[in-house]
């Protein structure tokens, strides 16, 4: 009998585990299924913040990705039943499979904090960025020199500090009247990164007279300001939260081991239910002392390994381990980017037109993989 495999999510995780299972299965009958019926180029979605424009560049049609023989079924899963085996969709369908890969990605987390959900922008789609942009607009064509526009970012890990990029960058194309702000928690931005890296980004971020305070958390958000444990409230007309995910909601009671809804799983991908194979954002992976971070990166990593094992799986064959191999950071603070920890290169940290060009080259190769070639040099210029 020909295996049912569904897989849930059209991000980096989906997006790459569809191609690795069309090329080890070639009588599985596979359903593919996301909210969107896009793949969207997540780590440049800041770019639509400044030039919604961008936004037709980062965005690649799922039939561009899956083979003619892969159904894609677009619709927003609403619960995953592993008795069953099933997968449940708003629009009131479900879904039967016989061996199902959880890429769904995760939401933002807002941590029990007062009014930070109500209060707040999120970037986790391309609505999400479109929806920014609009913001800072509207903000800037309301203010004056005089009476200037507050935009601020919480959160300094890489989104926030690409997001604030793109709209100082915003800021100083169209003169607009802006004051930027970066809040963090914790005492650097960047927590947990090499002081090299908090170093140099830290500085081009200033240069971009984006103010950054740290050290002090958020303890409410209300319509008009943020306040915190030990500082003055901060008023601000556009307020973009991007300090942490969860898993989805999608995954509450699905009877898989899971942390706040991010299924845990082996070094393999296999979940507590040896049918169900979980990756991306939404997956909390076993990797010992040193746990991959939640990035594209990983994500790419994994869905090469995940989709194979699906496929070992079906087979009976004995399931391949993954260790997630640090390719280093890229990030970027409007046109400029900063490079570090990058494999083959006698230097830690850099900050050239080198850095700018490696950032630009792994999205667009990202594209070419998953996509097509001429797609990548479309998209260039954008990234």
């Amino acid at each position: 009998m020909t295996a049912k495999v569904v897989v849930l999510g059209a991000g980096y995780a989906g997006a790459g585990a569809i191609q690795q299972l069309e090329a080890e299965l070639d009588s599985a009958d596979i359903t593919w299924v996301s909210d969107n019926d896009y793949h969207l180029v997540l780590h440049e979605a800041h770019r639509v913040i400044r030039d919604p424009r961008v936004k037709d560049k980062i965005t690649l049609p799922v039939h561009d990705i899956k083979s003619p023989s892969t159904q894609f079924v677009e619709g927003t899963v609403t619960g995953v039943d592993t008795d069953e085996r099933n997968v449940e969709l708003d629009s009131g369908d479900e879904i039967e499979y016989d061996y199902l890969l959880v890429g769904l990605g995760s939401q933002t987390a807002y941590y029990g904090i007062p009014g930070l959900d109500e209060n707040s922008l999120t970037l986790k789609s391309l609505d999400d960025a479109l929806e920014i942009h609009e913001s800072v607009k509207e903000a800037a064509g309301e203010a004056t020199r005089n009476d200037p526009a507050t935009v601020v970012v919480g959160g300094a890990g890489l989104s926030g500090i690409q997001s604030a990029g793109e709209i100082a960058e915003y800021r100083d194309k169209h003169r607009a009247p802006i004051d930027i702000y970066l809040v963090e928690a914790l005492d650097e931005i960047m927590p947990g990164q090499d002081p090299e890296l908090q170093g140099t980004v830290k500085k081009y971020l200033l240069e971009k007279d984006i103010e950054i305070l740290t050290g002090d958390p958020i303890t409410e958000a209300t319509e008009d300001d943020i306040q915190f444990d030990e500082g003055d409230p901060l008023e601000y007309d556009v307020f973009l939260w991007t300090g942490g995910i969860t898993g989805r909601a999608a995954m509450n009671d699905c009877g898989l081991d899971n942390e706040h809804n991010r299924v845990t799983t082996e070094a393999n991908f296999q979940t507590s239910d040896d049918r169900v194979f979980a990756i991306g954002d939404c997956a909390i992976v076993d990797q010992g002392n040193d746990p991959a971070p939640p990035t594209a990166q990983a994500a790419w990593q994994a869905a090469e390994v995940a989709g194979e094992n699906i496929a070992r799986s079906i087979r009976g064959q004995p399931l391949a381990t993954w260790t997630y191999d640090d390719k280093g950071t890229l990030i970027s603070i409007g046109d400029a980017a900063v490079a570090h920890d990058i494999p083959l290169v006698p230097v830690d940290t850099f900050n050239s037109s080198a850095a700018e060009f490696l950032k630009k080259a792994a999205a667009a190769r990202w594209i070419a993989d998953v996509s097509s070639i001429g797609r990548a040099l479309d998209a260039w210029e954008s990234l």
